[in-house]
């Protein structure tokens, strides 16, 4: 037997607005301070995305407990970040990831951020994250997680998808996503505590 997976909504694209300085989208932002509704930036790009509600929080929130447990298993000395703010206006950019993770001390920005896509289209997050020199990002969309890591091409920087996370180095990504799609948290975290402790 199959074991049930999490069901995925239907997609919704997000609101953009082209043309904005700095300035002016940090005034929409104070505006459009509510719950609900996540902003980000780009070029000049304002993109406003209303939040998918519960399956997004829980693959979110999945992900990150599964994640966390490797990584305390593994020994890694890591602080979470959650969907702490990232932003320059040298580089016209503002990004808040689902999750993310500084994976040793001291570090001033996280080694590895995780979004969890219930959207369609807006900015591309990979610049963003780019700009922002993010060494690697995951992408967990419609049950399949991909991993982009950061490399320095000359005086480029441009992400690879990847097989393996070259910053959570040794986690098996297929185990995790088996688990991350489970219907039941509790099963999945058991699942996947059981796998690691062979």
């Amino acid at each position: 037997m199959t074991p049930a997976t999490i069901a995925t909504p239907r997609k919704e694209s997000p609101l953009l607005f082209e043309g904005l300085t700095w300035r002016e989208f940090k005034a929409v932002e104070q505006l459009l301070d509510r719950p609900g509704y996540r902003l980000s930036f780009l070029d000049g790009v304002l993109e406003i995305r209303r939040m998918p509600g519960e399956p997004h929080e829980t693959v979110k929130e999945r992900i990150g407990a599964l994640l966390e447990l490797y990584l305390l298993m593994a020994g890694f000395d890591f602080t979470p970040t959650g969907s702490m703010t990232l932003e320059s206006q040298a580089i016209a950019v503002k990004r808040e990831a689902d999750k993310s993770y500084k994976l040793a001390p001291g570090r001033v920005r996280p080694d590895l951020v995780i979004e969890v896509v219930f959207t369609s289209g807006g900015i591309n997050k990979l610049e963003a994250y780019k700009r922002l020199k993010i060494p690697e990002v995951w992408f967990w969309e419609d049950g399949v997680l991909e991993i982009y890591h950061l490399r320095s091409e000359g005086k480029t920087l441009e992400y690879e998808k990847v097989s393996d996370s070259e910053e959570v180095k040794g986690i098996d990504l297929d185990l995790l996503l088996r688990c991350i799609n489970l219907l039941n948290h509790v099963d999945a975290i058991k699942t996947f505590q059981q796998a690691l402790q062979k």
